[in-house]
């Protein structure tokens, strides 16, 4: 867990960052402690925090700083499967930008030794005003952990009188020194460049996801009020043949006292009569009840369907990464075998994120099961019989590169089972 220079062992440090500023400081033995589950930090409960591996020379000069990602769990404590060699990673970073003790080594997402670790790392943000390098480098010079400053040894280097030099000498040195200044600024300006398209890719899926996942909100909430609606329209349904069928009874009522004078039976049937009507007034108010709420859902439904419509077709946000790709008419492409390279203008985007097989699948002029068949032949062309134990033959077969000439049950068969029913 300690740098392997003995030398630097005690001048490294990790540096915990609330947004461009350090929030926290630890020297690395500390952060040694967390990392064992000896201590917690309470605050950071349930935290992603960004840190920065800083290992400094003895003149406290920054020599390498490694930006990575840790977990803190609901305890505080740090993520116990976090192995992250950020040591040996930071020896080996690329060249960054000079903090005043030359070029220092540098790792980050998108200047990462191993790829297959830069999801784990994160990009500093260059911008002035809010520059990470600089709140670093002020936090160093501050020295808040105390390290001892070791002033480096003059060394008695022999110097050329001016009468030995030659007569170029002045200006080689300057062009050399320009040169180097200028190879450096080109450094930061290209680590600039690759933090700001990481940025950009990462608040693009942010905006996808988010668009997806409002989506499918709408969505569920249109399919609920829909069940609800149709409870509701079965309810009144049944509520109009109830109606329906106390008005036959009524009227079949009057006709029989109309037809029965005797006083008895006129007043037994009165009361039933009295209390027909007083169960087709409760039905009746049930039944505007019931109109009324599916009215509302009408209208519920119209305007979540308006408010979907309006999302689709409604503008991006000003200065976004989206409202710049529409602005600028940028075309994404995408692969897909079968259909080749597609180009995405902006309109199609939400159609291909909500199903990509699909999308590939309509420009190929297939549906989506029978694309899907012929994509699982190309990535896997073996006969596909299955025997009367379930056995699957897998005898190699010829692959059909195009998807409109694909035959389920022909080109999926070597030539022992074409001749036998799929």
């Amino acid at each position: 867990m300690v740098n392997s220079d003995p030398s630097a062992e005690g001048y490294s440090a990790v540096f915990f960052m609330d947004g461009s500023s350090v929030a926290r400081q630890m020297r690395w033995s500390e952060f040694g402690a967390f990392l064992d589950g000896y201590v917690g930090l309470t605050d950071l409960a349930e935290t992603d925090v960004r840190a920065v591996l800083v290992n400094l020379n003895p003149d406290l000069t920054i020599r390498s700083l490694a930006f990575f990602r840790i977990w803190f769990d609901e305890e505080g404590r740090a993520d116990s499967s976090w192995n992250l060699p950020i040591e040996a990673m930071a020896e080996r970073g690329a060249k960054g930008p000079d903090l005043g003790g030359g070029p220092i080594r540098l790792v980050c997402r998108s200047q990462c030794p191993e790829p297959s670790l830069a999801a784990e790392l994160w990009d500093p943000d260059m911008t002035p005003g809010s520059n990470h390098f600089q709140s670093i480098r002020k936090a160093v010079e501050d020295n808040s952990l105390h390290f001892r400053k070791v002033e480096p040894e003059e060394e008695n280097i022999p110097v050329l009188k001016a009468t030995e030099e030659g007569p170029g000498s002045g200006n080689a040195g300057a062009q050399e020194q320009e040169r180097i200044r200028v190879a450096q600024v080109l450094r930061e300006q290209r680590l600039r460049i690759k933090t700001l398209q990481s940025a950009h890719r990462e608040s693009m899926a942010e905006l996808q996801r988010e668009h997806r996942l409002e989506l499918q909100a709408m969505r569920n909430e249109i399919a609920d009020l829909r069940q609800k609606f149709e409870r509701s329209r079965f309810t009144s349904e049944q509520l109009k043949q109830r109606l329906d069928k106390r008005n036959e009874q009524y009227l079949a009522m009057q006709e029989a006292l109309a037809q029965s004078p005797a006083p008895e039976e006129t007043a037994g049937k009165e009361d039933q009569v009295a209390a027909m009507n007083a169960e087709m007034v409760l039905l009746r108010e049930q039944l505007e009840r019931k109109q009324r709420e599916l009215e509302l859902r009408d209208e519920s439904l119209a305007a979540l369907e308006s408010e979907i419509r309006e999302l689709k077709n409604q503008e991006p946000t000003e200065n976004t990464l989206m409202e710049q790709l529409k602005k600028q008419s940028v075309f994404l492409v995408a692969y897909h075998p079968g259909a080749g390279h597609l180009t995405l203008p902006y309109a199609d985007l939400d159609d291909y994120f909500r199903n990509p097989v699909a999308y590939a699948a309509e420009r190929c002029n297939l549906n989506e099961p029978a694309y899907r068949q012929w994509l699982e032949h190309y990535e896997r062309p073996v006969c596909e019989h299955a025997g009367e134990d379930g056995t699957v033959c897998g005898e190699p077969v010829f692959r059909v590169s195009q998807p409109s000439e694909f035959r389920l049950g022909v080109d999926n068969r070597c030539d022992r089972h074409k001749r036998q029913s799929p």
